[in-house]
């Protein structure tokens, strides 16, 4: 039997009735769906890489922090300047000093005269802080990452502060070798990307070695 009502107002009605599939089916049935297999399969990535200690939580493994220490020297605007702290191994620069809620990079670019006046000063720096000549820092100790909240460091760079590390807290260079290679992951699927340590979770197994 033919509907009497105007065309218009069929109209209306399939778009009405396919607006309420669509906002069940992928409003709330696929977003539950997929939560759960979240939860299900990747728990822990899923609420953050939350890292705790003694219960309370203190960092996210997908997020790098500033391990750095007071110098005792005031800025122009009377802030105290901070430099890297010896006895943790360091993340590379952040142009948002690794503020989550400002996250981004300088935006400079290769050719830029403060970008590279930057790394000369970021060079200089981790070559003494280590202990090295200026050819052996590697360049992600000091470029940035796109994001400001890289919590990985190349094999590279977290060897050369190896030796550092071990004098300073007093462990044997072993040991330290032995935790970096446990936080080190290799390249995704085997083939994407590089290998990288991730500076977050190897401090957190320095720092529970007391």
């Amino acid at each position: 039997m033919a509907s009497n009502l105007p065309g218009s107002v069929r109209q209306f009605g399939v778009a009405l009735r396919a607006l309420l599939v669509f906002t069940v089916a992928l409003g709330i049935v696929y977003p539950l769906v997929m939560t759960g297999v979240a939860q299900a399969l990747f728990h822990g990535n899923a609420n953050g890489s939350i890292v705790k200690v003694d219960g309370k939580a203190v960092a996210s493994d997908l997020i790098g922090q500033a391990y750095t220490m007071d110098s005792g020297k005031k800025d122009d605007d009377g802030k105290a300047i901070m430099v890297a702290d010896p006895k943790w191994f360091q993340t590379r620069p952040s142009a948002s000093a690794y503020d989550a809620m400002a996250s981004g990079g300088s935006n400079l670019g290769p050719n830029n005269a403060d970008l590279l006046a930057a790394i000369q000063e970021r060079k200089k720096a981790v070559a003494a802080l280590e202990g090295v000549a200026e050819s052996q820092v590697p360049p992600d100790a000091v470029t940035a990452g796109a994001s400001g909240l890289d919590p990985a460091i190349s094999p590279a760079y977290a060897a050369l502060q190896v030796n550092r590390v071990a004098r300073e807290r007093g462990l044997d260079v072993a040991k330290v070798k032995e935790l970096v290679a446990d936080n080190t992951k290799g390249r995704t699927l085997g083939f994407l990307g590089e290998p990288q340590v991730n500076v977050v979770t190897l401090n957190q197994a320095l720092a529970a070695l007391g």
